[in-house]
């Protein structure tokens, strides 16, 4: 309707001329079509305010279904590894509707502009006809130079469009030294190291990089302006000249004349949509086209002995219940396991053949590279391995349905995420189906030795983990791996069976570390416990510990069976122990906030 304002604002103010240029016409007969071009005129004012709010609602409802439908496709994968490869990240980036620079447009915006040029071309034909009225062929005088203006006009703006998108690499780099000046945590080295002058030379150098192209184009594309004026006042011109000519000669009504002068000039507006809407779109479009397709892959192809189950199998097999207390854990065997990562030929697991006994404490060492997290990681059900099968109590964890065992199993993995939410949230995503109980919390964090730090926060449970939020702190790295442990024992006592701690005390001063290990060893029995640790001291409580070394179990036994074997482990814990003796603290430091 909107695009039809212009045609009938022609018409109601031709009306309006006519009946005001005859004396005889009655004042009733005025009022009337005064009335008429008001209503024409608030009606245009109406639509516009209407439209501005109904566009964005529906630009955000465009945009809000594809940035749930890429939230949805990350976050339910069944594994990580189409995540983690580089251009999937891309693809995100793009498909993701959440513009960096003005280039970038999202599904709703090039939806919009759609519409616009298409209610704008019903416009013109609507202006067209009225400019028929005096002479058909006045149509061809002024469309022909309108639809060619237009297309000098596109082909300029899409240059620019096209040379801005070629210095949008620039333009990352010249934001990420932008961000190294201005972030708080990068300040203290910016100081300390002396490269404030280097990192701004190297913005500025990126973004004469990423600028100079374009401004070569708008000081041309300013140049060539005269070539819109002579198409402009040619065509118009001419039409205009011959409708002043007609209402001089008497051969035409004054009124036709003011038609023909809006009309004219409407044809113009009607092409005057910017085609780069819909071009910044499109990538987005494409690139949530290839994610649906990346998403729908197998994450990795595996030889098995297993029968190979697809994802609509897999799916009866997923409980969204919240689960109770585990009745007994699981026996769990990694049997002949291979992998080796994606776009890489090396094997990090090679046969590895591994038992996690029901209520075993067990302990995972090795060298830095054995491949420990990933065995975490295959276990999680976040990767697939390339070979072998993992089962619990007899069933491949596949068969089960990796959301389902995941729900009786939690990690405290080395490089945990430190959530901006409160205390409480932090501990109760541990377990997120199960009811947030007070009492299990205190409890959980008692086990993890947080009691203490949670005395000392401004507003206990409900305080943010984070000063960019309201009433917010920061804690320290000891102080967010107790959390994290609260965590997961959170999980242990709302139902999960398997706990695996991946370096759970790499932060923790060794009286605390010795209290909470002291509690772990306590809950075995109930659970099943993986951990994994550099610092041999604190394995030799386990049941058993295994060494992983070559992708593959090399060493079994307890402390004093691995030490009298004289191996590998033997050698380590000698190595650490002297260091210890020697007044070595191998802690992950950490700066207090």
């Amino acid at each position: 309707m909107q695009s039809l304002t212009p045609a009938a604002t022609a018409v109601a103010m031709a009306t309006l001329v006519e009946h005001v240029a005859v004396e005889a016409t009655p004042f009733t007969q005025v009022a009337v079509v005064l009335g008429m071009y008001a209503t024409v005129i608030v009606a245009s004012h109406v639509l516009e305010a209407v439209s501005v709010p109904l566009q964005y609602a529906v630009k955000a409802r465009m945009d809000g279904a594809q940035r749930a439908e890429i939230a949805s496709l990350a976050a339910t994968s069944e594994t990580i590894e189409v995540l983690e490869r580089p251009k999937v990240q891309q693809l995100i980036r793009q498909a993701r509707a959440e513009p960096v620079n003005w280039t970038e447009r999202t599904v709703g915006d090039g939806a919009h502009s759609q519409l616009a040029i298409v209610t704008g071309m019903v416009g013109v034909i609507a202006s067209c006809v009225v400019l028929a009225q005096l002479a058909w062929w006045l149509v061809p005088l002024v469309l022909l130079p309108a639809v060619l203006n237009s297309l000098i006009r596109s082909r300029q703006a899409l240059e620019f469009f096209h040379e801005w998108r070629r210095g949008a690499p620039a333009g990352l780099h010249a934001e990420s030294w932008s961000r190294i000046l201005i972030a708080p945590e990068a300040s203290k080295e910016v100081r300390i190291f002396g490269f404030a002058g280097l990192a701004t030379a190297r913005m500025r150098r990126h973004i004469l990089g990423m600028f100079e192209p374009v401004w070569g184009i708008a000081v041309r594309s300013l140049r060539q302006q005269w070539s819109k004026f002579v198409l402009v006042t040619g065509g118009l011109g001419i039409a205009y000249v011959v409708a002043v000519v007609d209402a001089v000669e008497g051969s035409g009504s004054v009124a036709l004349e003011t038609a023909v002068f809006a009309a004219g000039w409407a044809i113009y507006q009607g092409f005057g949509h910017d085609p780069r809407a819909v071009t910044g779109a499109l990538p987005g479009i494409a690139a949530l086209t290839e994610l649906r397709t990346a998403f729908a892959e197998p994450a990795h192809d595996r030889t098995t002995q297993s029968t190979a189950h697809d994802g609509a199998d897999r799916a009866d097999h997923v409980s969204t219940a919240a689960p109770g207390p585990a009745a007994r854990p699981p026996l769990v065997r990694f049997e002949g396991i291979g992998f080796q990562y994606p776009g890489t030929q090396h094997a990090v697991l090679d046969g590895l053949d591994l038992e996690i006994r029901p209520g075993e404490l067990l302990a995972v060492v090795g060298l830095n590279g054995a491949g420990k997290s990933t065995l975490i990681k295959l276990l999680s059900g976040l990767y697939r391995p390339t070979r072998g099968r993992i089962t619990a109590d007899g069933t491949d964890i596949e068969e089960l349905g990796l959301a389902a065992w995941r729900r009786g199993l939690s990690v405290v993995f080395q490089d945990f995420v430190k959530y901006h939410l409160t205390l409480a949230d932090n501990v109760a995503l541990g377990m997120a189906d199960a009811p947030r109980d007070r009492r299990m919390l205190e409890a959980a964090a008692q086990e993890a030795g947080l009691t203490s730090v949670i005395d000392d926060l401004p507003q206990g449970w409900e305080t943010p983990l984070a000063r960019s939020r309201q009433g917010g702190v920061d804690l320290s790295g000891g102080q967010w791996q107790q959390v994290v442990l609260a965590r997961t024992l959170f999980a242990a006592r709302s139902g999960a069976g398997l706990l695996v701690l991946d370096e759970p005390t790499a932060h923790l001063d060794v009286r605390t570390e010795f209290e909470v290990f002291r509690k772990i060893v306590e809950r075995r029995r109930k659970v099943s416990i993986v951990l994994i640790s550099h610092r041999l001291s604190t394995v030799r409580f386990c049941d058993r510990i295994v060494l992983l070394d070559g992708g593959r179990i090399t060493e079994t036994g307890s402390h004093d069976e691995l030490v009298a074997l004289g191996g590998q482990y033997a050698r380590l814990f000698k190595i650490q122990a002297e260091r210890f003796a020697a007044g070595y603290d191998d802690r992950a430091e950490e700066a207090a906030p």
